[in-house]
């Protein structure tokens, strides 16, 4: 079940989709909460929202990007040597991945955390 409809999508990325477009952002919508719901199933469905629109619009591109991928952390154009490269944050363009921004949103991230078994629940050595 997609949280987003395609029409939300290209309402964020104030253009009109192609056919061949909307038609793999509706699909794309549904991989997209499929990913979401294996990071947080329990995020606030507004969130969720906006997280699905964020990975779609990545994947579908802006043609208003001026030959930027969408997500791209970093870039560079040549001109008469024909050089462009890209740097994507945390996916590869075309691709669905939740950015460290939405990870955030939804709840998830880059909690660090560990476990000793020889040290009980409330922080002190067990049998000391």
């Amino acid at each position: 079940m997609a949280y987003a409809r395609i029409e939300d999508v290209q309402a964020r990325l104030s253009r009109e989709l192609t056919e061949a477009e909307k038609t793999a952002g509706k699909t794309l919508l549904d991989d997209a909460a499929g990913i979401i719901d294996a990071f947080a199933p329990d995020a606030n469905i507004d969130i969720k929202k906006i997280v699905s629109c964020r990975m779609v619009m990545r994947a579908i591109g802006d043609a208003n990007n001026a030959g930027f991928p969408m997500g791209a952390t970093q870039g560079s154009m040549g001109g008469l040597g024909y050089t462009q490269s890209w740097t994507i944050g945390s996916g590869s363009n075309g691709e669905l991945y939740l950015a460290k921004i939405e990870k955030e949103m939804l709840g998830v991230g880059d909690n660090i955390g560990s476990y000793s078994p020889v040290e009980d629940i409330t922080g002190g050595c067990a049998g000391w």
